[in-house]
C-alpha cells in the first residue's frame, strides 16, 4: 500500500494527528461533509443500510463513528442496539448531543474508542461498520482484525469508503474538485485548509477495490462483495465472518 502523507509534518503518529485533526473540524463537520458531497454521502449511507438490514442484525458496532450519522442511520436497520467508537473526543461529543437530542440515547451509545484496539470481547456484534474511516487507520491490516475479532459467527461487516473512479473523465473532474474546491470551501467553513487537503491525499493512498479486498480476505473475512457507487467515487465493502 502506497504511503498517506501525514496531516501535518509532525512527530506524532497518524493516529494523534487524525484525532487532532478531526477535533479540530469537529464543530463544522456535518455541514462540511453534506455541503462538499452535495448530500449524496446521505444517498450512499442508505444504500449502506438497506445492504446491512439484509441480514437483520440486532447489535452493530459502527468504527470511527464521528459524528454518528451513520450511527443513527444505522437504526433503520432495525438493529435494536448500536455503539459507535471514534479517536476524536471532540467529534463524539457532537454526535452525543444529536443523539440526545433525537431522544435516541437508549438505543445508541457513542464513546471514544481506538479501531485498532477494540474495547469489547470476542464476538460481541453482529454486525460492525466503517462509514469513511477505514483509509484513516494507522495498520490498516490491524483495524480488520479487530472488526473480524468482534463479530459474532455468521456476522456482517459493512464498511462504505472513497475510492477512485475508473472513467477517466470522472477521475479528472473529480481530481479537480477534491484538489482545489474542497480545500478552499474547507478552509473558508473551517478555518483549516489541510484537513481537507488530507482527504484526496487519503484517497489517492487507500488500496481500494481489488486491493482492499485482499485486506479483508486476509483479515479472515468470506463472501466479500463490492458495490461501487456514483461513477466509482465510492464503494461499499460486505463481508462475512463464518
Amino acid at each position: 500500500m502506497s504511503e498517506i502523507k501525514p496531516y501535518r509534518e509532525s512527530s506524532a503518529g497518524k493516529k494523534e494527528q487524525i484525532a487532532t485533526m478531526f477535533d479540530h473540524i469537529a464543530p463544522k463537520y456535518d455541514f462540511l461533509n453534506h455541503t462538499l458531497s452535495f448530500g449524496i454521502d446521505k444517498l450512499w449511507r442508505r444504500k449502506a443500510i438497506r445492504l446491512i438490514s439484509g441480514y437483520s442484525p440486532e447489535t452493530i458496532l459502527d468504527v470511527a463513528t464521528g459524528t454518528g450519522d451513520f450511527a443513527i442511520a444505522a437504526l433503520r436497520s432495525g438493529a435494536r442496539k448500536v455503539t459507535g467508537i471514534d479517536i476524536s473526543k471532540e467529534m463524539v461529543a457532537v454526535g452525543k448531543e444529536k443523539v440526545k437530542k433525537l431522544g435516541l440515547e437508549d438505543r445508541i451509545e457513542l464513546m471514544a474508542g481506538d479501531s485498532e484496539s477494540i474495547q469489547f470481547p470476542d464476538e460481541s456484534f453482529d454486525a460492525a461498520t466503517v462509514a469513511f474511516g477505514v483509509r484513516n487507520f494507522e495498520n490498516l491490516g490491524k483495524g480488520l482484525g479487530e472488526l473480524f475479532r468482534i463479530l459474532k459467527k455468521g456476522g456482517t461487516v459493512c464498511i462504505l469508503e472513497f475510492s477512485k473512479p475508473r472513467n477517466s473523465l470522472v477521475k479528472f473532474g473529480y481530481k479537480c474538485y477534491s484538489k482545489w474546491l474542497m480545500p478552499a470551501v474547507g478552509r473558508l467553513v473551517s478555518g483549516d485548509r489541510s484537513a481537507y487537503t488530507y482527504l484526496p491525499e487519503s484517497v489517492e493512498g487507500f488500496p481500494d477495490g481489488e486491493k482492499f479486498i485482499t485486506f479483508m480476505s486476509e483479515s479472515g473475512f468470506e463472501q466479500i462483495r463490492e458495490y461501487r457507487l456514483t461513477f466509482g467515487i465510492a464503494t461499499i465493502y460486505l463481508g462475512k465472518k463464518l
